[in-house]
């Protein structure tokens, strides 16, 4: 008696090459945005404790902090069309860099994205 093949094993046998490529890149994504979420979150612990140690010294009387200087040249280093904001535009550009950074020479990209946006969720 022969025995009859599931029709889930036959699925997963047709889109073996694609579930590898979708798998690779998707984990690969994965691993990227959580490593993301815990860079971010320690670079915004840092500059945390730099800015409350600036407003201490400045409270004080120690130093002057000119916010306003630091605020402007901040926004320029960031803003990156050019328009005078930080906007959803120059997030998408800085997105597209670190993307093209990440998959370049990635045997399969697909699936990095969504993996990406994965990690940074619940990673």
């Amino acid at each position: 008696m022969t025995e009859k093949k599931d029709p889930v094993e036959n699925a997963i046998e047709l889109a073996k090459p694609l579930l590898a490529q979708l798998s690779f890149g998707a984990a690969m994504g994965y691993c990227s945005g959580m490593a993301m979420k815990k860079v971010g979150k320690a670079v915004a612990f840092g500059v945390g404790v730099i800015f409350i140690g600036l407003q201490a010294a400045a409270s004080t009387g120690y130093i002057a902090v000119d916010w306003a200087k630091i605020s402007d040249d901040t926004m320029k280093k960031l803003d990156t069309t050019g328009d005078g904001k930080v906007d959803a535009e120059d997030l998408k550009l800085y997105w597209k860099k670190l993307k093209a950074l990440l998959v370049n020479k990635l045997p399969s990209s697909s699936g990095f994205s969504l993996g990406f946006l994965y990690g940074v969720r619940y990673g």
